[in-house]
């Protein structure tokens, strides 16, 4: 099982019972693939960086949840869909965790090979 970080953008001009209903849905999908979702976090809404048809703004909503890619491909399908999802970002976190741990080790590594050279010994200048 890998795990996933999605974020999706609803459109600003969707009542606040809509929003509920369609995040609730979401998550009904991606149970329904077999996949869990470990939290979702409605972050409100905020402005975009550039109009994404013709809106200025979105609300935007951030799944953390596990499963198998097919899970993730369902969701996409589904918000590829949907006309209240205007734009949607799915990373896979576990990849960037071992690439993390990875990078830390050699650092490590590193490290400790340095404090075991020796240091040059300290010349004082020859005067003239």
């Amino acid at each position: 099982m890998h795990r996933y970080e999605m974020m999706f953008i609803i459109r600003p001009d969707l009542a606040d019972d809509e929003i509920e209903k369609l995040v609730t849905q979401m998550e009904g999908y991606a149970t329904a693939a077999g996949g869990k979702v470990e939290k979702s976090e409605k972050m409100g809404r905020r402005r975009l960086a550039y109009r994404v048809e013709k809106y200025k703004e979105g609300f935007y909503v951030l799944f953390s949840l596990e499963g198998e890619p097919g899970v993730v491909a369902e969701l996409e399908r589904r918000m590829r869909v949907a006309d209240s999802v205007m734009k949607f970002l799915t990373i896979r976190i576990d990849a960037q965790q071992k690439r993390g741990a990875k990078l830390a080790a050699i650092r490590a590594q590193k490290e400790t090979r340095r404090r075991k050279q020796p240091s040059a010994p300290s010349v004082a200048p020859v005067p003239e």
